[in-house]
Protein backbone atom coordinates (compact mmCIF):
# COMPACT_ATOMS: atom_id res chain seq x y z
CA UNK A 1 0.00 0.00 0.00
CA UNK A 2 2.68 2.63 -0.71
CA UNK A 3 2.46 6.32 -1.21
CA UNK A 4 -0.99 5.72 0.37
CA UNK A 5 -0.98 7.05 3.73
CA UNK A 6 0.16 10.28 3.99
CA UNK A 7 -2.38 11.05 0.69
CA UNK A 8 -5.18 9.45 2.21
CA UNK A 9 -4.91 10.86 5.63
CA UNK A 10 -4.26 14.73 4.09
CA UNK A 11 -7.80 14.07 2.13
CA UNK A 12 -9.44 13.05 5.43
CA UNK A 13 -8.28 16.08 7.40
CA UNK A 14 -9.62 18.13 4.54
CA UNK A 15 -13.05 16.29 4.53
CA UNK A 16 -13.79 16.90 8.47
CA UNK A 17 -16.16 19.89 7.96
CA UNK A 18 -17.65 18.75 4.79
CA UNK A 19 -21.75 19.45 4.26
CA UNK A 20 -22.89 18.08 1.10
CA UNK A 21 -25.24 19.18 -0.66
CA UNK A 22 -27.37 19.78 -4.00
CA UNK A 23 -28.01 17.13 -6.67
CA UNK A 24 -24.97 17.99 -9.12
CA UNK A 25 -21.92 15.80 -9.26
CA UNK A 26 -19.92 18.06 -7.87
CA UNK A 27 -21.13 16.59 -4.28
CA UNK A 28 -18.64 13.80 -5.64
CA UNK A 29 -15.16 14.79 -4.35
CA UNK A 30 -12.47 14.36 -6.75
CA UNK A 31 -9.74 12.26 -5.56
CA UNK A 32 -6.85 9.84 -6.64
CA UNK A 33 -5.11 7.16 -5.20
CA UNK A 34 -1.29 6.57 -6.28
CA UNK A 35 1.02 3.51 -5.81
CA UNK A 36 3.89 3.70 -7.79
CA UNK A 37 3.51 4.61 -11.81
CA UNK A 38 -0.68 3.34 -11.36
CA UNK A 39 -2.78 6.04 -10.85
CA UNK A 40 -6.54 5.34 -9.63
CA UNK A 41 -8.98 8.43 -10.38
CA UNK A 42 -11.75 8.30 -8.00
CA UNK A 43 -15.49 10.22 -6.67
CA UNK A 44 -16.88 10.05 -3.29
CA UNK A 45 -19.43 11.01 -1.87
CA UNK A 46 -20.18 11.71 1.88
CA UNK A 47 -23.10 11.99 3.69
CA UNK A 48 -24.73 15.44 4.29
CA UNK A 49 -23.51 16.90 7.63
CA UNK A 50 -20.81 14.03 7.78
CA UNK A 51 -19.58 13.92 11.30
CA UNK A 52 -16.40 12.07 11.86
CA UNK A 53 -17.57 10.55 15.32
CA UNK A 54 -20.38 8.87 13.49
CA UNK A 55 -19.66 5.31 11.83
CA UNK A 56 -21.00 5.05 8.34
CA UNK A 57 -21.69 1.94 5.84
CA UNK A 58 -19.56 1.99 2.53
CA UNK A 59 -20.41 1.83 -0.51
CA UNK A 60 -18.18 0.48 -3.65
CA UNK A 61 -19.65 1.01 -7.47
CA UNK A 62 -18.31 -0.33 -10.49
CA UNK A 63 -19.09 1.60 -13.44
CA UNK A 64 -19.09 -0.49 -16.78
CA UNK A 65 -16.89 -0.12 -19.88
CA UNK A 66 -18.34 2.61 -21.62
CA UNK A 67 -17.54 5.23 -18.83
CA UNK A 68 -13.51 3.98 -18.61
CA UNK A 69 -10.80 6.94 -18.69
CA UNK A 70 -8.61 9.12 -17.14
CA UNK A 71 -11.41 12.16 -16.53
CA UNK A 72 -12.92 11.40 -13.26
CA UNK A 73 -15.81 12.12 -14.51
CA UNK A 74 -17.67 9.62 -17.08
CA UNK A 75 -17.85 7.22 -14.26
CA UNK A 76 -20.67 9.21 -12.72
CA UNK A 77 -22.72 8.75 -15.79
CA UNK A 78 -24.92 5.85 -14.46
CA UNK A 79 -26.09 5.43 -10.39
CA UNK A 80 -24.57 8.57 -9.29
CA UNK A 81 -28.08 10.44 -8.94
CA UNK A 82 -29.58 7.01 -6.78
CA UNK A 83 -27.12 7.90 -4.42
CA UNK A 84 -27.44 11.86 -4.96
CA UNK A 85 -31.26 11.33 -4.71
CA UNK A 86 -32.35 13.84 -1.55
CA UNK A 87 -34.60 10.91 0.19
CA UNK A 88 -31.03 8.46 -0.25
CA UNK A 89 -29.42 10.59 1.66
CA UNK A 90 -31.94 11.21 4.17
CA UNK A 91 -32.61 7.64 4.55
CA UNK A 92 -29.07 5.82 3.83
CA UNK A 93 -25.86 7.84 4.33
CA UNK A 94 -23.32 6.73 3.30
CA UNK A 95 -19.56 7.07 2.10
CA UNK A 96 -19.95 6.17 -1.78
CA UNK A 97 -16.94 5.53 -3.78
CA UNK A 98 -17.13 5.62 -7.93
CA UNK A 99 -13.66 4.55 -9.17
CA UNK A 100 -12.78 5.14 -12.77
CA UNK A 101 -11.10 2.39 -15.02
CA UNK A 102 -8.09 3.40 -17.47
CA UNK A 103 -9.13 2.49 -20.63
CA UNK A 104 -6.22 0.31 -21.12
CA UNK A 105 -7.80 -2.30 -18.71
CA UNK A 106 -10.98 -3.74 -17.57
CA UNK A 107 -12.29 -4.30 -13.58
CA UNK A 108 -12.26 -8.64 -14.22
CA UNK A 109 -9.64 -10.39 -15.51
CA UNK A 110 -11.15 -11.71 -18.66
CA UNK A 111 -10.49 -12.78 -21.87
CA UNK A 112 -13.06 -11.39 -24.44
CA UNK A 113 -13.98 -12.61 -27.49
CA UNK A 114 -16.25 -9.62 -29.57
CA UNK A 115 -18.40 -11.18 -32.33
CA UNK A 116 -21.81 -10.92 -34.26
CA UNK A 117 -22.56 -14.08 -33.01
CA UNK A 118 -22.35 -12.71 -29.35
CA UNK A 119 -19.74 -12.24 -26.94
CA UNK A 120 -18.00 -14.48 -25.12
CA UNK A 121 -16.30 -13.90 -21.57
CA UNK A 122 -14.01 -16.37 -20.03
CA UNK A 123 -12.15 -15.60 -16.51
CA UNK A 124 -9.40 -16.91 -14.41
CA UNK A 125 -9.21 -15.18 -11.20
CA UNK A 126 -5.93 -17.30 -10.16
CA UNK A 127 -4.30 -14.48 -12.35
CA UNK A 128 -2.86 -11.75 -10.86
CA UNK A 129 -6.15 -8.80 -11.03
CA UNK A 130 -5.64 -5.52 -13.79
CA UNK A 131 -3.76 -3.04 -11.49
CA UNK A 132 -6.82 -1.32 -11.55
CA UNK A 133 -8.87 -4.24 -9.32
CA UNK A 134 -5.83 -4.48 -7.23
CA UNK A 135 -6.32 -0.38 -6.43
CA UNK A 136 -9.67 -0.08 -5.89
CA UNK A 137 -9.10 -3.40 -3.35
CA UNK A 138 -6.38 -1.15 -1.47
CA UNK A 139 -9.08 1.58 -1.78
CA UNK A 140 -11.28 -0.55 0.20
CA UNK A 141 -8.90 -1.92 2.35
CA UNK A 142 -7.85 2.07 3.17
CA UNK A 143 -11.18 3.19 3.95
CA UNK A 144 -12.54 0.81 6.40
CA UNK A 145 -9.57 1.15 8.77
CA UNK A 146 -11.33 4.93 9.45
CA UNK A 147 -13.07 4.95 12.64
CA UNK A 148 -16.08 6.61 10.64
CA UNK A 149 -16.53 3.58 8.19
CA UNK A 150 -18.82 0.56 9.99
CA UNK A 151 -16.33 -2.51 8.55
CA UNK A 152 -20.06 -4.82 9.44
CA UNK A 153 -21.54 -2.31 6.26
CA UNK A 154 -19.80 -2.48 3.50
CA UNK A 155 -21.24 -2.90 0.06
CA UNK A 156 -19.97 -3.14 -3.65
CA UNK A 157 -22.24 -3.16 -6.72
CA UNK A 158 -21.71 -2.66 -11.11
CA UNK A 159 -23.04 -2.66 -13.98
CA UNK A 160 -21.38 -4.58 -17.37
CA UNK A 161 -18.16 -4.79 -16.99
CA UNK A 162 -18.58 -3.48 -13.31
CA UNK A 163 -20.91 -6.31 -12.97
CA UNK A 164 -18.13 -8.83 -14.12
CA UNK A 165 -15.60 -6.90 -11.07
CA UNK A 166 -18.35 -7.39 -8.53
CA UNK A 167 -18.13 -11.40 -8.93
CA UNK A 168 -14.26 -10.86 -8.94
CA UNK A 169 -13.73 -8.39 -5.91
CA UNK A 170 -16.54 -10.86 -4.15
CA UNK A 171 -13.54 -13.61 -4.91
CA UNK A 172 -10.90 -12.03 -4.03
CA UNK A 173 -11.82 -10.22 -1.22
CA UNK A 174 -14.13 -13.09 0.16
CA UNK A 175 -14.70 -11.65 4.07
CA UNK A 176 -15.11 -7.98 3.06
CA UNK A 177 -18.68 -7.18 1.86
CA UNK A 178 -21.93 -7.52 3.10
CA UNK A 179 -23.94 -7.54 -0.04
CA UNK A 180 -23.44 -7.10 -3.45
CA UNK A 181 -25.64 -6.06 -6.58
CA UNK A 182 -24.38 -6.97 -10.29
CA UNK A 183 -26.63 -5.72 -12.98
CA UNK A 184 -25.97 -7.38 -16.67
CA UNK A 185 -22.57 -8.48 -15.13
CA UNK A 186 -20.85 -12.16 -15.49
CA UNK A 187 -18.01 -13.73 -13.90
CA UNK A 188 -16.61 -17.46 -13.19
CA UNK A 189 -19.25 -19.90 -11.53
CA UNK A 190 -16.70 -22.36 -9.82
CA UNK A 191 -15.43 -19.30 -8.05
CA UNK A 192 -18.79 -18.58 -5.60
CA UNK A 193 -17.78 -20.96 -2.69
CA UNK A 194 -15.41 -18.57 -0.64
CA UNK A 195 -17.92 -16.01 -0.20
CA UNK A 196 -21.03 -17.87 -0.89
CA UNK A 197 -23.00 -17.94 2.66
CA UNK A 198 -20.48 -14.49 3.22
CA UNK A 199 -22.62 -12.12 1.16
CA UNK A 200 -26.29 -11.40 -0.08
CA UNK A 201 -26.46 -11.10 -3.16
CA UNK A 202 -28.93 -9.24 -5.92
CA UNK A 203 -28.51 -10.07 -9.49
CA UNK A 204 -30.06 -8.27 -12.54
CA UNK A 205 -30.04 -8.59 -16.23
CA UNK A 206 -32.05 -7.79 -19.00
CA UNK A 207 -33.64 -10.66 -21.00
CA UNK A 208 -32.83 -9.59 -24.29
CA UNK A 209 -29.24 -8.55 -23.55
CA UNK A 210 -27.02 -8.91 -26.92
CA UNK A 211 -23.98 -7.98 -25.00
CA UNK A 212 -23.56 -9.90 -22.27
CA UNK A 213 -25.84 -13.17 -22.86
CA UNK A 214 -28.70 -13.46 -19.69
CA UNK A 215 -26.87 -16.72 -19.46
CA UNK A 216 -24.03 -15.60 -17.72
CA UNK A 217 -26.25 -14.13 -15.03
CA UNK A 218 -28.40 -16.87 -14.39
CA UNK A 219 -25.32 -19.37 -14.20
CA UNK A 220 -23.70 -17.14 -11.86
CA UNK A 221 -26.60 -17.00 -9.90
CA UNK A 222 -27.08 -21.35 -10.00
CA UNK A 223 -24.13 -21.71 -9.04
CA UNK A 224 -24.43 -19.60 -5.71
CA UNK A 225 -27.49 -20.99 -5.31
CA UNK A 226 -26.01 -24.57 -5.34
CA UNK A 227 -23.27 -23.13 -2.98
CA UNK A 228 -25.97 -22.15 -0.33
CA UNK A 229 -26.19 -17.95 -1.02
CA UNK A 230 -28.81 -16.11 -0.02
CA UNK A 231 -29.27 -14.43 -3.91
CA UNK A 232 -32.34 -13.01 -5.46
CA UNK A 233 -32.21 -12.58 -9.08
CA UNK A 234 -34.33 -10.06 -11.15
CA UNK A 235 -34.75 -10.63 -14.84
CA UNK A 236 -36.32 -8.10 -17.14
CA UNK A 237 -38.24 -9.62 -19.59
CA UNK A 238 -38.03 -6.70 -22.10
CA UNK A 239 -34.87 -5.42 -21.44
CA UNK A 240 -31.68 -5.27 -23.64
CA UNK A 241 -28.54 -4.55 -22.05
CA UNK A 242 -29.23 -1.22 -20.05
CA UNK A 243 -30.62 -2.83 -17.48
CA UNK A 244 -29.48 -1.04 -14.80
CA UNK A 245 -32.03 2.32 -15.38
CA UNK A 246 -34.92 -0.60 -14.13
CA UNK A 247 -32.75 -1.85 -11.55
CA UNK A 248 -31.56 1.38 -10.02
CA UNK A 249 -35.62 2.08 -10.01
CA UNK A 250 -36.24 -1.22 -7.63
CA UNK A 251 -38.00 0.36 -4.83
CA UNK A 252 -36.71 -2.12 -2.63
CA UNK A 253 -32.53 -1.90 -4.17
CA UNK A 254 -31.48 0.71 -1.71
CA UNK A 255 -33.35 -0.83 1.64
CA UNK A 256 -32.40 -4.01 1.07
CA UNK A 257 -28.94 -3.42 0.57
CA UNK A 258 -28.12 -1.35 3.49
CA UNK A 259 -30.55 -3.84 5.63
CA UNK A 260 -27.48 -6.01 5.37
CA UNK A 261 -24.48 -6.31 7.90
CA UNK A 262 -21.72 -9.02 9.12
Amino acid sequence: MKNKGKYFFGILLSLLVFNASGQDNSSFLRAELIEGKDTLRYRILYPENFDPAKKYPLVLFLHGAGERGSDNEKQLVHGSDLFLAKDTRENFPAVVIFPQCPKSEYWAKAEIVRSSEGNTFDFDYLLDPHASMRMVMDLVKSFSQNHFIDESRLYVGGLSMGGMGTFEILHRMPNTFAAAFAICGAGNPYSVGNYAKKVDMWVFHGAKDDVVEPSYSKNMVKSLEEAGANVKFTQYPKANHNSWDLAFAEPELLSWLFSNSK
